[in-house]
C-alpha cells in the first residue's frame, strides 16, 4: 500500500478528532466545576501494543505520562469487548492520586485493535485534607488509593466496586456523575474507532498506522539531526519540600550526537520527605513535552514522536521515586521545573544567529496549586490552579495570566466558583509589573483573592516563592509569588485553616524577561 504525507495527515487527524470529541463529551456532562469548567481532563487513543496512537490537545502531563505507561499497563491482563480499567496508582501508569484514568480495549471483528483512554482530576479522592491535595509525606496520606481494576466487564458495572470507591469521598453523587463522564467518554471513543477501522479495513488501518508512526520517528529524526552536538548542563531549584528542606536541586545534562539525544538527570537530589517526587512517567512526560515543542507543527502526536530521545534518571532520585513516597506535587511543580531545566540547557544549544536563544525565558514555574474545603455536614472540595507569567523570547514580549507548559487548564469562572462554593472573589487582576525587565518583558503573573463565607480548611502547593523564574540573555527574572491571609505571608507548601470572613490572596509568578534593556536595571524578586 502506497501513502504519502497528505494522506497519513489525514489518517493522524481523523485519530486526533475521535479524542477531541471524547474530551468534549466528558467536560459537557460531568458534574464538578474542575473537570466541567476547568477542563482538567485529557483524552488519548492507543494501538494493541498500548502505544499512543493520537490524543486531543488537552494537558501535556496527563497525556506524556499515560504514554509513557500504558504499553506495561495494557500488556500484563486479558481483555474482552466492553472491559474498562480505572486506576490512580501513581507508579502503575497514573501520576498523582485525584488524576483517575479509564482504559478500554477496542476489538473489531473480534480482534483487539487498540484501546481508548482519558484521565481526570477529582479534587475529591477520599484525603483527609479537602481539595486532596495535602502537605503531605507518603502515598497513604493523599487519599484513595485505586489499583489497576476492572470497573466494568464485558459492558456490566462493577457495582460493588464503585460503591467501594464512593462511600469514602466527600460528595459520592457529584463523584459518580464525574466517573460516569468518564465511562461515557470512553464508550464514545470506542464507537468512534470501530466505525473508522470499519470504514477502512482493518488492514489498512493496521498499514496506516504503522507507517504514521514510522513517519513521526522519521520527522523527529530529522528535527534532532539539526541540533548543534555537544554536552549542554543545566541547574535550577525547588523552593523547598514543606518539611524544611529548602533549595532541592534539579541537574540535567543533555548530550546530542549523532546517536540522538540523552537527557541525564545526573546531580539531581534524591526523593525527599515531601510530595515533591515524581514518578517515572511524570519525568518522561516534561522531557518529552520540551522536545515536542521543537518539532515541525505537522508531527502526529503519537508514540513515532518519543523515539530518538533517551532519558536517564537515577531510580530514588527525586525524579525516579520509589514507592511508597508522596508524590502530589511531583505531578504538577516538579514537572514544571523539570521543563525549566531542559530548557535552560537546550538554551545554550539553540541560538538565532548568534545573537540569541529560540527557546524563551523562564515561565511562572508553577501551577499554584489551590484546594479548600470542609469536612462538616456539608462538605465541599475544592481545587484549582492559578496562571501566571509567561517568559519572554528573543522576538517578542511574554504573554501575561496563561497557563503555561504542563498544565493547559482554564481557571475557574468567578460566577461558577461562587455558585457552588462559599467563597467570594473580592479582587482578580494581573499583577502588574511582575514580569522580568528585558528587551523584551516577561509577562505578568495574577492576583486573586478568595473571601471565605464559611470556616475552612486549605493547602497550597506553589513554586517560585524563593527562586525565581530566571531570564535569558540579560533579561530579568520575574518576581516570585506570595501568598497571605489577612496579609500574613503563607509559606509557598502549608495547610492553614480560614474562618469566616477572612481573605486569601494569591500573587503568581511573573515570566523571565529576554535581552538587555539598558534603560532598566536590577534584579526583581518577591514583589507585590
Amino acid at each position: 500500500m502506497q501513502t504519502d504525507g497528505v494522506e497519513l495527515g489525514l489518517f493522524a487527524s481523523r485519530v486526533a478528532a475521535i479524542c477531541e470529541e471524547m474530551g468534549a463529551l466528558l467536560g459537557r456532562v460531568a458534574f464538578s466545576p474542575n473537570i466541567r469548567d476547568r477542563l482538567d481532563y485529557s483524552c488519548a487513543l492507543f494501538n494493541r501494543q498500548g502505544q499512543l496512537l493520537g490524543q486531543a490537545t488537552h494537558i501535556p502531563v496527563h497525556l506524556g505520562s499515560m504514554a509513557s505507561a500504558m504499553a506495561a499497563l495494557v500488556s500484563e491482563r486479558r481483555w474482552r469487548p466492553g472491559d474498562m480499567l480505572i486506576l490512580n496508582d501513581p507508579f502503575q501508569g497514573g501520576t498523582h492520586l485525584p488524576d483517575v484514568t479509564l482504559v478500554a480495549p477496542v476489538f473489531h471483528a473480534h480482534t483487539l485493535q487498540g484501546f481508548c483512554a482519558n484521565r481526570a482530576h477529582h479534587a475529591d479522592i477520599g484525603c483527609s485534607a479537602p481539595g486532596s491535595m495535602p502537605l503531605s509525606r507518603s502515598l497513604e496520606g493523599e487519599g484513595l488509593f485505586i489499583p489497576p481494576s476492572r470497573l466494568l466487564r464485558e459492558g456490566q458495572l462493577d457495582e460493588v466496586l464503585l460503591q467501594s470507591i464512593l462511600k469514602k469521598l466527600t460528595n459520592p453523587e457529584t463523584s459518580r456523575g464525574d466517573f460516569n463522564a468518564q465511562v461515557a467518554a470512553n464508550l464514545l471513543g470506542v464507537r468512534r474507532l470501530q466505525a473508522l477501522i470499519a470504514a477502512m479495513g482493518s488492514e489498512t488501518f493496521t498499514t496506516l498506522e504503522y507507517r504514521l508512526q514510522a513517519w513521526a520517528a522519521s520527522l523527529v529524526q530529522k528535527s534532532l539531526a539539526c541540533l548543534p552536538h555537544g554536552q549542554y548542563r543545566f541547574m535550577d531549584y525547588m523552593d523547598d519540600d514543606g518539611f524544611g528542606h529548602t533549595d532541592i536541586p534539579l541537574a540535567v545534562t543533555i548530550t546530542i550526537d549523532r546517536v540522538g539525544v540523552e537527557v541525564d538527570f545526573v546531580g539531581t537530589a534524591g526523593q525527599v520527605e515531601g510530595n515533591l517526587n515524581c514518578p517515572w512517567p511524570v519525568t518522561a512526560a516534561a522531557v518529552f513535552y520540551v522536545f515536542r515543542c521543537l518539532l515541525p507543527s505537522h508531527t502526529p502526536a503519537c508514540h513515532g514522536a518519543m523515539r530518538g530521545i533517551h532519558i536517564k534518571a537515577a531510580e530514588g532520585c527525586l525524579l525516579n521515586a520509589r514507592p511508597p513516597a508522596a508524590v502530589a506535587a511531583g505531578n504538577v511543580e516538579t514537572s514544571s521545573r523539570i521543563v525549566d531545566v531542559v530548557c535552560g540547557a537546550l538554551a545554550q544549544a539553540l541560538s538565532v544567529n548568534g545573537s540569541g536563544s529560540v527557546i524563551p525565558a523562564a515561565s511562572q514555574g508553577t501551577m499554584n496549586n489551590i484546594a479548600m474545603g470542609s469536612r462538616g455536614k456539608t462538605g465541599w472540595d475544592y481545587y484549582e490552579t492559578l496562571a501566571g507569567g509567561i517568559g519572554a523570547a528573543h522576538d517578542c514580549n511574554g504573554c501575561s495570566a496563561r497557563h503555561s507548559h504542563m498544565t493547559n487548564t482554564l481557571n475557574t469562572p468567578v460566577e461558577v466558583l461562587e455558585l457552588n462554593y462559599p467563597l467570594r472573589i473580592e479582587r482578580y487582576a494581573i499583577r502588574r509589573g511582575s514580569g522580568g525587565a528585558g528587551r523584551f518583558r516577561g509577562g505578568d503573573g495574577v492576583l486573586r483573592a478568595y473571601r471565605f463565607l464559611d470556616n475552612a480548611e486549605i493547602s497550597l502547593l506553589g513554586e517560585r516563592r524563593r527562586n525565581p523564574p530566571w531570564g535569558l540573555a540579560g533579561g530579568a527574572p520575574g518576581k516570585c509569588g506570595r501568598d497571605d491571609l489577612d496579609g500574613t505571608i503563607l509559606a509557598a507548601k502549608t495547610q492553614v485553616k480560614a474562618k469566616a470572613g477572612q481573605v486569601l490572596t494569591i500573587r503568581t509568578p511573573g515570566g523571565g524577561g529576554y535581552g538587555q534593556n539598558p534603560e532598566v536595571r536590577g534584579k526583581s524578586g518577591a514583589g507585590n
